[in-house]
């Protein structure tokens, strides 16, 4: 058994695949999905899992040098926001509009769906290097 927090074989498998630069999306349960990206899909009912606990999750085995938001985020949903930056930590973040947001998903290794029914509780992360 895994001693990392991270116990989904499939999201650890991507993300264990993941090279310097690929793009991991976490998103909503609203999010579009376009063709081309895996879809690993763990949402089972409305708020489960929540969005920031796919995103502890996932940063507990992830190298992450920076991640773009939409910039719809804090002024609709200020609580998922201040969440995801707590978490990032110094990380680098850029905001981009919604729309230029989910274009931007599809060039996405995966896109990870959670449960999560809050506005754009969405976030693209940038793999970084361990070393």
């Amino acid at each position: 058994m895994k001693r990392t927090p991270l116990l989904h074989a499939e999201l650890s498998e991507v993300i264990a695949r993941l090279g310097h630069g690929d793009l991991l999306v976490i998103g909503d349960a609203g999010l579009p999905i376009p063709d081309g990206p895996r879809r690993i899909d763990l949402a089972l009912t409305a708020n489960v899992p929540r969005f920031q606990e796919v995103l502890a999750a996932v940063l507990s085995e992830m190298v992450v040098e920076g991640a773009v938001i939409a910039e719809e985020l804090p002024p609709n949903n200020p609580a998922v926001h201040r969440e995801l930056l707590r978490q990032l930590g110094t990380t680098p973040i850029a905001a981009t509009s919604h729309e230029d947001f989910k274009a931007r998903t599809r060039g996405a290794r995966a896109i990870v769906r959670s449960g999560e029914f809050s506005p754009y509780a969405n976030v693209i992360l940038r793999a970084g290097v361990a070393f």
